[in-house]
């Protein structure tokens, strides 16, 4: 379970934001995992990394910049969708769209041909995101597969995502989304430590918005405990393990904020990372 929400503007104020996206990984906490930084085979891309054995190199989130141009991917689960046989993980599908520059792998093409071979993974979202010069606007897709189908979104829209389809969301989705939507619409030209602090209360709110039908048909035994953003079901010792921040300024500086579990408590110790690194504008 994971959720996602993110703005995108490749023509903001010189005080406003290209991109403010806020994210919470929700996992098994004995779930090894490599914590967001550069990537040592791609020094264009940060994220973290699944080290978890048989799924080692992929990500769940993950931005990049070649040539003046941001790519942001983001793998959500589709909860309650059966498995199909010799499913092919999924974890890749992030990481190839992030590293690869060439058109095959620019946001429409690349979406074309994962909508033809979508259905040999397991149900997941599929958030992709590119923004380039002030030309053009950003291009934001989300791409599901079960069933199979690609929507696109308009820029300067606050968008949510998480576990089930756009169209049905969870009510923490709902109410996060809107959440969101008031800290962009009032922090969305404040310095990054003013957005950032915003953006992580919103992703360790605790409280369970239930009770929610479509939850409860997508995951009937865990639904309550799922219910809320900032997840812990401790019987299960799974919940929302790393929080996600990502910015780009106006001026192409990326920011890129997490706070990941070091151990296997979420009332324990937490390390946080902030990544920046300021890119030449085109």
């Amino acid at each position: 379970m994971c959720v996602i929400f993110f703005y995108a503007n490749s023509q903001p104020n010189s005080d406003g934001y290209k991109l403010i996206l806020a994210s919470n990984r929700d996992e098994f906490f004995a779930r090894e995992t490599q914590t967001a930084a550069k990537w040592s085979n791609s020094d264009h891309v940060y994220g973290g990394i699944d080290l978890e054995p048989g799924r080692e190199g992929g990500t769940w989130l993950a931005v990049s910049n070649n040539k003046g141009i941001f790519k942001v991917g983001a793998l959500l689960n589709l909860t309650g969708e059966p498995k199909p046989r010799n499913a092919v993980g999924r974890g890749m599908i992030v990481a190839d769209y992030v590293r690869q520059s060439d058109d095959q792998h620019n946001i429409f093409n690349y979406n074309q041909h994962l909508l033809t071979e979508c259905t040999k993974y397991s149900a997941f979202n599929f958030v992709s995101i590119e923004i380039g010069d002030a030309s053009k606007p950003a291009q934001i897709n989300l791409l599901s597969n079960v069933p199979p189908m690609l929507s696109p979104f308009e820029q300067e829209e606050c968008c949510g995502f998480g576990n089930s389809l756009s169209a049905c969301p969870f009510e923490k989705v709902r109410h996060g989304q809107e959440h969101f939507k008031q800290i962009v619409s009032k922090y969305g030209h404040s310095d990054v430590d003013t957005l950032s602090s915003e953006l992580l209360r919103l992703l360790k709110n605790k409280r369970k918005f239930w009770p929610d039908a479509e939850l409860k048909r997508r995951a009937p035994s865990w639904g309550e405990g799922l219910s809320a953003l900032n997840v812990h079901i401790a019987e299960h010792s799974y919940g929302s393990r790393t929080h996600s921040i990502i910015l780009v300024d106006a001026h192409d500086k990326l920011h890129f904020i997490e706070e990941t579990m070091v151990g296997l408590d979420p009332n324990g110790e937490w390390r946080k990372t902030h990544i920046e690194n300021q890119f030449k504008s085109i």
